[in-house]
């Protein structure tokens, strides 16, 4: 008997695990960052995935609005799955032969998740006093030969 991931995640507990990591106090919305917001029902096609319309924008969206995971054929469950895997360190062909995916389609998938990893990452912000070994400096200003003439007085 062959016992694949998939059956043993539900969409249910991807969408509710979703919700509360996007909104652990209460849903607002990704428009207006309103609280002021209500349910309108279901998906057709992911029936565990909530819509919502906020009051103060009038603007509809759902449980994946603005994130890396809207807009793409698959479910959340597939690509839950398919970034666990990604922290697993498989390459995108062991992935798309396990969840049974196109090769090229798991590829685009392996795109968006780390390009939204890396869009979402924070800017660093050094403070306090900052050392560094070595630095590099490069010689060559293209198209402006007199930024890298000696300069009098420097190092002399």
């Amino acid at each position: 008997m062959e016992i694949k991931i998939q059956n043993l995640i539900d969409s249910a507990s991807c969408y509710n695990t979703v919700r509360e990591l996007r909104w652990p106090e209460k849903v607002c919305c990704p428009h207006c960052k309103s609280i002021d917001v209500i349910k309108r029902g279901k998906d057709e096609v992911e029936v565990h995935k909530q819509r919502y319309e906020c009051k103060t924008c009038t603007k509809r969206f759902d449980d994946l609005t603005n994130t890396v995971f809207a807009g793409h054929h698959q479910s959340l469950k597939v690509w839950i799955i398919f970034l666990y895997f990604l922290g697993l360190n498989l390459s995108t062909n062991q992935i798309a032969q396990e969840l049974s995916l196109n090769k090229d389609d798991a590829q685009y998938m392996a795109e968006i998740l780390r390009n939204g990893i890396v869009d979402k990452k924070p800017e660093v912000q050094l403070s306090g006093e900052v050392e560094f070994d070595e630095m590099y400096v490069v010689a060559g200003h293209k198209g402006n030969p007199e930024a890298v003439k000696k300069k009098i007085g420097w190092g002399e």
